[in-house]
């Protein structure tokens, strides 16, 4: 007998025949308290099957031609009518917009760890060839000195674009980004000028399926009570290139964070001029009449999935929220979204507690508390470390978020 103490010495390889083919072996190994999820979605074989690989470049969110890249509402009139597009994967709208900005502001630099070759994402490649070292440069492996300086260049008049090269490696450089940059302004009074608003500080976020805990971390909550901040995080290339434009000409402290699963899986049209899209408005992606679902980054894709499979069986129509800013985060279209669908699931990668969810699922419920016909839905991360062979049961799947827009239906 194999007991339970034992496992961790054992290699997954042995135990997984036993774990999938013998239920009693489940039973007879592991007290009831502390049996192994084998699936995130386990227990209804129906719902597993729903769980079949993220196809971005099939995804209907994504701009597949160029009138519909140019149709986007919130391209200024102009630019809808002269502008062309390239198509793009979201690391090379990263890398246009950054070039964007570097072209039109003359006192912008981008600096970080091994960004002068192009980092470890290859999203700054060869701007060091078009821009220079004066304005393109390595620093050293401290965090804390990357933020530090970057608050010093930004209250200084320049245009700082600092590189974290893991959104997983951001916390030492949280008391300088916290207790500086946040407050610059506050702490002026109002005195113009003395602020350090010119800050972007852009960050590779989230899972790809073998990162684990120093490399596919969401900590887009640890900055969502930083008040001065902004927080954003686009779903796609489009989306990218134009919130990157808009958060190094607002004039507040940016995090930007780039989901790294994101860079390569799909391209889309990309108007090839400069735009920006407003860095707090949320979008609806897809309208629907039954339950709205709200969420960001990388999942908008696993939910597209759910939402079909929802419409499939049960004939249910999801209205898709794409929240794109974390925080401050639209409160008007979430809201007046579910005052209409009357139900509200949120979905996250992050951890359940402490996530965006809460403050969301909160706002929602006292907003539209006459409207809602149940209780509003967090499907989310679960509340452990992020775990390497186990990364993918970490993360909300197409049968949990199916499962739950079922359940808010059938309260």
């Amino acid at each position: 007998m194999i007991r339970a103490e034992k496992l961790s010495q054992l290699p997954f390889s042995f135990l997984l025949p036993a774990l999938r083919n013998n239920a009693a072996h489940r039973r007879w190994i592991l007290p009831s308290s502390s049996r192994i999820r084998l699936y995130s979605s386990h227990g209804d074989t129906d719902k597993r099957k729903l769980n079949l690989p993220v196809e971005y470049e099939k995804s209907a969110y994504l701009y597949r031609s160029p009138n519909a890249a140019l149709a986007m509402p919130e391209l200024p009139p102009a630019l809808r009518n002269s502008s062309k597009t390239k198509k793009m994967n979201y690391h090379q709208a990263v890398n246009d917009a950054l070039a964007t900005i570097l072209e039109t502001d003359k006192k912008s630099v981008v600096f970080g760890e091994d960004v002068s070759f192009g980092g470890v994402f290859r999203v700054t490649s060869s701007l060091l060839d078009r821009f220079g070292s004066a304005r393109i440069f390595n620093t050293p492996l401290t965090e804390q000195g990357i933020m530090g300086f970057a608050i010093g260049l930004a209250s200084s008049g320049y245009t700082a674009l600092p590189e974290i090269q893991f959104a997983d490696y951001v916390f030492p450089a949280l008391d300088q980004l916290h207790n500086e940059a946040s407050t610059w302004r506050y702490r002026s009074g109002g005195a113009p000028g003395f602020n350090s608003g010119n800050l972007v500080v852009r960050m590779p976020c989230g899972a790809v399926g073998h990162g684990a805990l120093y490399h596919s971390q969401s900590p887009e909550g640890f900055f969502a009570n930083m008040q001065g901040v902004r927080v954003v995080m686009p779903r796609g290339p489009a989306q990218a290139k134009g919130l990157l434009i808009a958060a190094a000409r607002c004039g507040d402290p940016v995090v930007f964070m780039e989901p790294k699963i994101l860079y390569r899986a799909a391209s889309e049209e990309v108007p090839t001029e400069s735009y920006m899209l407003p860095l707090d408005k949320a979008q609806v992606v897809q309208e629907g009449t039954d339950v709205t679902l709200v969420t960001w980054g990388a999942l908008i894709y696993t939910a597209e999935m759910a939402v079909k499979a929802a419409k499939e069986r049960l004939g249910v129509n999801v209205e898709v929220v794409d929240l794109r800013s974390i925080h401050p985060w639209d409160k008007k279209t979430v809201c007046d979204s579910v005052n209409k669908t009357g139900r509200c699931v949120v979905v996250h990668e992050a951890s359940r507690t402490g996530g965006v969810g809460e403050g969301v699922s909160a706002e929602v419920q006292e907003r539209c508390f006459l409207k809602l016909e149940a209780p509003v839905t967090r499907v989310t991360g679960w509340d452990v470390h992020m775990p390497l062979a186990f990364e993918s049961f970490m993360l909300p799947d197409v049968a949990r978020i199916y499962d739950a827009i079922k359940k808010t239906m059938e309260y």
